[in-house]
């Protein structure tokens, strides 16, 4: 198989990264760290993409500051589950599509395939969409030239990856940025009240069949099954090094990249539900349904500079997002069936859904949490895998999941398939 230009190795950054693993390297703490420093960054752009928007808007919007622990222990299910995709691809040198491919007869790969395929298209979807809102509340162009728009720039975007990894770390990393910076200054000018929201971090509760429904999709907009195939595909083949030792020593920098990146995407995510919670809710609008009814109402509760960057971040977040699920989508090919089609094919193939979309005037709130709720349905067929590949000593070597990680991460399996059992049963009985 053609290897993926996710995998095309850096030379200097490789080197560095040797130095450090074979304890050459006489560099600070930081400077050791800076080559492994990227992966993860990468990743967590999907817990912080338009999705997650439409889902923390609404949640805050209608139910205040409740729903802030969903977003906090998904967040945790996050780090854990991207670590064991960070760790497969370290461990055995394959991705997780390809293990599937490798492990599981062939009828059950072309089902996951198309199950995987179901899931990157409803990534596609919510990334596609926020993308194109954002440049439509920006600018004020009609949705469907800002949907041209999008495409234009993600192509751009992802014409990074032939020139290896690196740049492209740099852009997304810097998109994530601007979403970061973003949310700070929404933060800052809508004055939450920091006890309640503390509270309501750690304190479970649901409020109706709406409350599931939304939780639900919020943490299939958090521990998305998309960027779980990623993770290991661009650990796979970035810093190569089959010494058990070295191996360790990698895995805890990846750890560190994972923290860093999922804890910064999860302080984002919270951030999204503070600012509609204190905006929205506390103002009595519980009724705001949509990004763009959201976009409408900040300049009057809070100036015109809110509803600016909020624009800016939800641009910033489509981009990058939608480029990376591109990404996605290629290894997710690439691992089940052995076959690539040129990336500009795919990015052209998913924009056939969210143009319709648009051309036909859906509400693209709606259909962005929607999409959510199905990431949420496609959670268990990645995670399953993952944990069972990384429990298998012949698969990870020395990087075997330790038992306590096991049972963590199975419990982290059972707890999103019981939640999406309960919702089509309150959905169906009408509960």
């Amino acid at each position: 198989m053609k290897e993926s230009a996710s995998t095309v190795t850096d030379q200097s950054t490789v080197s560095s990264a040797k130095d450090v693993l074979s304890g050459q390297s006489r560099k600070g703490w930081f400077a050791r760290l800076m080559p492994f420093l990227g992966p993860a960054f990468i990743a967590c752009v999907a817990y912080i993409d338009p999705g997650n928007f439409a889902t923390n808007i609404q949640g805050g919007a209608k139910f205040g500051y409740q729903l802030l622990w969903v977003i906090l222990a998904s967040n945790l299910m996050a780090m854990l589950v991207q670590s064991l995709s960070a760790k497969l691809g370290i461990a055995s040198g394959l991705n997780l599509a390809e293990q599937c491919r490798n492990n599981f007869p062939k009828t059950v790969v072309l089902g996951m395939w198309g199950i995987m395929e179901l899931v990157a298209m409803a990534t596609d979807l919510a990334e596609f969409l926020g993308a194109a809102l954002g440049f439509n509340l920006l600018f004020g162009i009609p949705l469907w030239i800002a949907g041209l728009l999008t495409v234009i720039v993600t192509f751009l975007i992802l014409a990074l990856e032939r020139y290896g990894f690196r740049p492209l770390e740099a852009v997304i990393t810097a998109l994530v940025g601007v979403v970061a910076a973003s949310y700070l200054v929404e933060t800052i000018l809508d004055r939450p009240h920091w006890p309640t929201v503390l509270y309501h971090m750690v304190a479970p509760q649901f409020t109706g069949t709406e409350g599931i429904l939304l939780a639900t999709g919020i943490l299939g907009a958090t521990v998305m099954p998309h960027v779980i195939f990623l993770h290991s595909a661009l650990t796979q083949g970035r810093i190569v090094t089959h010494n058990p030792e070295q191996q360790h020593k990698l895995f805890r920098y990846e750890l560190v990249d994972v923290v860093i990146a999922m804890g910064l995407a999860g302080l984002i995510n919270m951030a999204m539900l503070i600012m509609a919670a204190s905006t929205f809710f506390n103002h009595g609008l519980t009724n705001i349904g949509t990004i763009e009814e959201a976009h409408r109402t900040l300049e009057p509760l809070l100036g015109s500079a809110a509803s600016w960057v909020f624009a800016i971040s939800l641009l910033a977040s489509g981009l990058s997002s939608s480029s990376v699920g591109t990404m996605a989508g290629q290894i997710i090919m690439g691992g089940f069936l052995h076959r690539q089609i040129p990336t500009w094919v795919r990015r052209l193939v998913t924009v056939i859904p969210p143009m319709t979309i648009i051309m036909l005037g859906l509400d693209p709130t709606r259909t962005l949490v929607i999409s959510q709720v199905v990431l949420s349905f496609g959670l268990p067929f990645a995670i399953i895998p993952l944990v069972m590949f990384t429990s298998r000593r012949d698969i990870m070597g020395s990087l075997v999941n330790r038992r306590i990680t096991t049972l963590a991460a199975s419990a982290v399996a059972a707890l999103i398939i019981a939640l999406n059992i309960f919702l089509l049963y309150q959905l169906f009985t009408g509960g």
